[in-house]
């Protein structure tokens, strides 16, 4: 049975749960150890997470585009709202959270297609850009102000995509559980 999923955002993909009652798999179709699949999928998740990671960069960079256009256009008191630094100042720092998740997806990347393990670095790929994308959009809708809010500027769109990166392919929390144990030897805890 097949149940689509409406959602937040993502409209142009659907989401489907799927229910798979009595199947049985002969051993000779388990893929990798039986009883470890669950270790085996997270392996395979590297890249999905690499992937995600630098899709949040891009939406952040779109939302910090258009927040960076508008603060330059939009003038208030005979100046443009981008001259102030309570504007100005959380556009440049969502550039640069976004300019370093981008270094960390790129070095992910790089150990992936090098065959090397990189568990830790698509982790923290995906962990940095997500909270990126997410600032930068939010700084985005913050600058817009109340246009902000409106469909009319994109940018509720954007920070509504990517919200989904924050719980997606992998929670904030699950990356920080596999960062926790693998990366500083701390005890598991889930």
């Amino acid at each position: 049975t097949v149940r689509e999923i409406e959602k937040l955002g993502r409209a142009a993909i659907d989401s489907n749960e799927i229910f798979i009652d009595g199947l049985e798999i002969p051993d000779v179709d388990v893929v990798g150890e039986v009883g470890r699949g669950f270790y085996h999928l997270l392996d395979s998740l590297n890249p999905e997470r690499i992937f995600t990671g630098v899709e949040a960069v891009g939406i952040g960079r779109a939302a910090l585009e258009r927040a960076v256009q508008y603060a330059k256009d939009r003038v208030v008191f005979d100046r443009p709202i981008g001259q102030n630094q309570a504007i100005a100042h959380p556009l440049a720092l969502a550039w640069a959270k976004l300019e370093s998740a981008e270094l960390m997806c790129l070095k992910a990347a790089w150990l992936f297609d090098s065959g090397r393990p990189c568990g830790a670095e698509s982790n923290t790929a995906k962990l940095l850009a997500a909270e990126a994308g997410f600032e930068a959009c939010d700084a985005a809708l913050q600058t817009h102000g109340g246009y902000g809010y409106a469909k009319e500027f994109y940018v509720e769109r954007l920070w509504r995509e990517i919200r989904l990166y924050k719980i997606a392919p992998v929670s904030q929390q699950m990356v920080l559980n596999y960062l926790s144990e693998h990366v500083l030897g701390l005890p598991k805890s889930y």
